[in-house]
């Protein structure tokens, strides 16, 4: 990941099955079909029926730089276990953006960056100037643990670019909440590049899960009262034939579903 980062899938507890099996309770295994399996496990990340989704937890071992750790620890419901500079050097590995990845702050968002291309020698000035600034405090820091100061306190002249490792370990519904928001374009690049690899993973081991999570909920939205109102007008004058949702890909209980929803719109004022 990145220049000196990764992600290692250490354990995994469950599957698709097991999601099922929590559903149902008294599920014996053979006893349906992977077509039923899988319209049960879109009716639950349809309604959000979460706890089922619970059942599965994936474990796993992850180096990244400190700044994406602090908005990765945001995240509160996992369990993490962290490297401890409090114990242990820190290893001389800091992660530095290729000159291409050097972006302008957003006018528009004041947490994100711009897609505005960044001149070429302020890319190679910013990137030079990361490297100069990791090597001298690193060299501070060996020079004050050799003095003896307390690794506790020789590591504050370290960057947020210095890379930690922890295990993280978390449940599928937990897990989804966290890519829905780090595979969301808003997200931090860097974060973005952990959150595939972790979303690729889970793809393979959940496959049934993911194309729910991918369907209902990561390429989802919702609207406001008040984007309703102005989509009503709309609807009223438009209809929604069994023919048209089922060509839309859209299953029988879905159309049903999907008629109530707009029945909703239409009738609130």
């Amino acid at each position: 990941m990145l220049d000196n980062g990764f992600v290692r899938l250490i354990d995994f507890m469950g599957s698709d099955e097991a999601i099922v099996q929590a559903a149902r309770v008294s599920y014996g295994k053979g006893t349906k079909k992977v077509r039923e399996d899988r319209a049960l496990i879109r009716y639950l990340m349809r309604h959000q029926h979460t706890t089922p989704f619970e059942m599965v937890e994936f474990k796993f071992h992850i180096k990244l730089p400190i700044f994406v750790a602090r908005q990765w620890i945001r995240h509160r419901t996992a369990n993490v276990n962290e490297y401890s500079g409090r114990y242990s050097v820190m290893e001389d590995q800091f992660y530095a953006p290729s000159p291409e990845a050097v972006r302008y702050q957003s006018s528009r968002n004041k947490q994100g960056s711009s897609n505005e291309e960044v001149t070429p020698e302020l890319r190679e000035s910013f990137v030079a100037a990361l490297n100069r600034t990791n090597k001298s405090s690193y060299g501070e820091y060996l020079r004050l643990i050799d003095a003896g100061i307390a690794r506790e306190l020789a590591r504050i002249h370290l960057s947020l670019s210095l890379y930690t490792q922890w295990y993280w370990k978390i449940d599928l519904h937990n897990l989804f909440h966290f890519l829905k928001l780090r595979l969301d374009d808003h997200a931090q690049w860097e974060f973005r590049k952990y959150a595939q690899v972790i979303a690729d993973i889970v793809k393979k081991i959940m496959p049934l899960a993911w194309e729910a999570f991918d369907d209902y909920q990561l390429n989802a939205f919702c609207l406001s009262a008040t984007e309703q109102k102005l989509l009503r007008d709309q609807l009223l004058s438009t209809d929604f034939s069994d023919e048209t949702l089922l060509a839309a890909g859209l299953s029988k209980t879905e159309a049903q579903e999907f008629r109530e929803k707009l029945s909703k719109i239409k009738l609130r004022g």
